[in-house]
């Protein structure tokens, strides 16, 4: 009944968090659009634009580098809006033999000096965001417009003027290769929120029916479409959601199973009975009682021990007496040496206490004889 009643409280858990998660992750939220994308339904976006095109002709958005561009025997014109950056000079290379493959670009920009090697200059001080100009074609024929840029074209030997103002060139059309480059200052006309006003429309599709292309593409690269997009967005959003409870039900269930994620601790049990804990503790005993000399007399006895085992010298002698038998044994001693040591090693060990030093100075040497023993 116990178990029953924990898994049916688990259960609930789950569930609230998938809600939680679904909710936070998944709700629908306010989408930020940049200026002049064309999937932008805002005023400052050219979705509308879009629309009209897709309606009227083949049209797709191109949101891949320049050097993918396919210049094939098929005219196509490709639109630049408002470019967020310039690109570099490898890029604008690419753009330049594009068109020159027979193909066209159209490029709408507030300033488009820097790009495909067009030169402009600042109209006079005076003129109002909001005013209403009027713009003439190759013909004469007025038009009602609005243009916000202070900016005008130059006009070169080989250019064809195709809008003009009281400032100055606005559009203008130029013949490179097989193909041709068409410039305007006027971005804002194809804005969702301009397009339809006065006569922006009736101007823009003069400028596209300059050239006799079969496809549109909209350039979504130089507006960073790349740097926009995520892994993730590959997948439909149940498929992501679905991963995401996986990967918490795998946790969960590694976590009911007793598992655990750390370093490794062995119990005591498993490794004191092989140590040398006792040892260990009986040492710092005798340190902590100073019980120097009963150390240093159990250090002795078990060197001689050794002594009998692995060189045949009888335990039963004293130290002193035990010269004649090391002199043979322990190489790279003097015998006046091995003399001085059993006679001072026997005359500490009859002492009833010795100090600290004399401890670890007799300790020292012992333990020295105790490893020429073991590798001899």
């Amino acid at each position: 009944m116990k178990k029953a009643r924990q898994g049916w409280i688990w259960l609930a858990v789950l569930l609230v968090l998938f809600s939680v998660i679904s909710y936070f992750a998944f709700s629908p939220k306010p989408r930020f659009f940049p200026s002049y994308v064309s999937d932008s339904p805002s005023p400052t976006g050219v979705k509308g634009f879009y629309t009209y095109l897709s309606k009227e002709t083949k049209v797709q958005r191109w949101s891949y580098s320049p050097t993918l561009l396919p210049k094939g025997q098929e005219k196509q014109l490709m639109v630049m809006i408002e470019p967020l950056n310039v690109p570099e000079t490898k890029e604008m290379k690419e753009y330049m033999d594009f068109i020159k493959a027979g193909n066209t670009i159209l490029l709408l920009k507030d300033n488009p000096k820097g790009m495909l090697d067009i030169n402009t200059w600042p109209v006079d001080e005076g003129m109002s965001d909001d005013q209403l100009l009027k713009v003439y074609d190759q013909n004469n024929n007025a038009y009602k417009a609005n243009i916000k840029s202070y900016i005008r074209l130059e006009s070169q030997k080989g250019n064809d003027i195709l809008l003009k103002d009281k400032a100055g060139i606005v559009a203008m059309k130029r013949a490179v290769g097989k193909g041709q480059l068409i410039v305007a200052v006027t971005p804002e006309w194809v804005m969702n929120g301009n397009i339809l006003k006065h006569d922006h429309l009736p101007l823009v599709l003069r400028l596209i029916n300059e050239s006799d292309a079969q496809t549109i593409l909209i350039d979504e690269y130089l507006h960073g479409a790349e740097s926009h997009k995520s892994a993730w967005m590959v997948y439909p959003k149940w498929f992501v959601l679905l991963i995401l409870q996986g990967i918490i039900l795998a946790i969960l269930w590694l976590w009911l199973q007793g598992k655990r994620f750390g370093p490794i601790f062995l119990p005591r049990e498993a490794t004191v009975r092989f140590s040398d804990e006792g040892i260990r503790a009986l040492a710092a005993w005798y340190i902590r009682g100073r019980r120097y000399h009963d150390s240093l007399v159990i250090q002795a006895d078990f060197v001689k021990l050794l002594l009998q085992e692995r060189w045949q010298i009888p335990y039963s002698r004293d130290w002193k007496d035990l010269a004649s038998f090391l002199e043979r044994k322990w190489q790279g001693i003097k015998p006046t040496e091995i003399r001085s040591f059993l006679q001072g090693l026997a005359a500490v060990l009859e002492k009833e206490k010795i100090n600290k030093q004399e401890y670890l100075h007799w300790s020292g040497r012992l333990n020295r004889l105790q490893k020429e023993v073991e590798q001899g």
